[in-house]
């Protein structure tokens, strides 16, 4: 079974590239170069994918397209938020970290709440 492409998977893929650049950081602080190769290969390929994606989009599908960025902004600075409280009761607040966990978390927040709408929407 063939998955469609819809704008919904293109800004989870879109919200997978912000994650990606969220953790560069990281690697670049610690020295992990052949970890940031493979990061960065990552990147370009799925980078490659959403422009494949987004051409093969019909322009009324196009039109969420903001809409669901929107939705996946404002999900990444919900998961930074949750991070800093997560950091301030743990271990305190680093910079890197809160970037990289708080963009992830973002991106599987924005990744939910899409399946917990599109499940609603079946019934």
């Amino acid at each position: 079974m063939a998955a469609s492409m819809t704008p919904e998977r293109l800004s989870v893929m879109i919200g997978v590239l912000v994650a990606i650049l969220a953790t560069l950081p990281r690697y670049l602080v610690y020295g992990h170069q052949e970890r940031l190769i493979l990061i960065l290969m990552a990147f370009v390929a799925i980078a490659a994918v959403i422009i494949f994606t987004w051409r093969r989009l019909p322009s009324e599908a196009r039109q969420p397209v903001p809409r669901l960025l929107g939705r996946l902004a404002a999900m990444v600075l919900l998961g930074m938020a949750l991070v800093v409280l997560w950091q301030v009761f743990t271990s305190g607040v680093n910079g890197l970290l809160l970037l990289s966990h708080g963009a992830t978390l973002g991106l599987l927040l924005h990744a939910l709440a899409m399946g917990v709408q599109q499940r609603n929407a079946w019934y």
